[in-house]
């Protein structure tokens, strides 16, 4: 099997990964993701697919994607810090974005807690599922789709851009994000802020205000009629 006409063998080479499971076509490479790290895989063992039929989003929600538009990747870490993981889909966001940003013609925005966007359009976004034994972590998968063509009008890509070498981008920034401890930092509090899509501007969910940027664990601020409410939860819709 191959993504883009390149074997999981040669991915692994080329990325330095232990394993990586290539593929046309998969539901969720989540779902395939999640049985790798049940039987043992190691920390850096990917899926790649040229097609989900049944990609999962945030929420439980579906999603089908055109064969070839996209980077449809899920990267498999076994973190030692569990505190990390509440903020560890911003810090994907926060370690993506000037990656990304070497094909793009605008600067790439975060819009919390895990999308990224050029413009009013998304270009990619991040999903994270932990599993636990023990009450600890035993591994976490880290779900990535970046627009490599825009297939329909509400979406930005890197239009032009070598799958390849995106990937090869990619990944090893998503990885220096899942070896990160703690809660964020100064520095990355402030990348946030100059990247943040919602700043001063007024939403209605998860709670009804003006947002106000991001917390060092990961919540989102809102200023409401009562003062700033902290969001650990739900998406962050704009009011346009």
């Amino acid at each position: 099997m191959s993504w883009l006409g390149a074997s999981g063998e040669a991915l692994e080479r080329a990325l330095g990964l232990p394993r990586v499971l290539a593929v046309q076509s998969v539901g969720s490479t989540m779902d395939e993701a999640h049985q790798l790290a049940a039987a043992g895989a190691p920390a850096g063992s990917l899926v790649i697919a040229e097609e989900q039929t049944a990609g999962r989003g945030r929420g439980g929600k579906s999603w089908t994607s055109v064969p070839g538009a996209g980077i449809w990747t899920t990267i498999i870490e076994r973190p030692r810090d569990a505190a990390a993981i509440d903020v560890l889909s911003l810090r994907v966001g926060l370690r993506l974005a000037p990656v990304l940003e070497r094909w793009t013609t605008a600067p790439v925005r975060l819009k919390w807690p895990n999308d990224l966007f050029v413009g009013p359009h998304k270009l990619a976004g991040v999903l994270i599922e932990a599993r636990w034994r023990g009450g600890r972590v035993d591994w976490v998968a880290i779900g990535i789709g970046v627009n490599l063509r825009a297939t329909f009008a509400e979406a930005a890509a890197l239009e032009g851009a070598d799958p390849q070498v995106v990937l090869a981008e990619v990944i090893p920034a998503v990885r220096a994000a899942a070896f990160a401890s703690g809660a964020l930092t100064d520095s990355e509090l402030a990348d946030f802020t100059s990247r943040d899509l919602a700043s001063g501007r007024l939403v209605s969910h998860p709670a009804e205000g003006t947002a106000r940027g991001i917390s060092r664990t990961g919540e989102l601020l809102v200023e409401t009629t009562s003062g700033i409410t902290p969001c650990r939860a739900g998406s962050l819709v704009l009011v346009h």
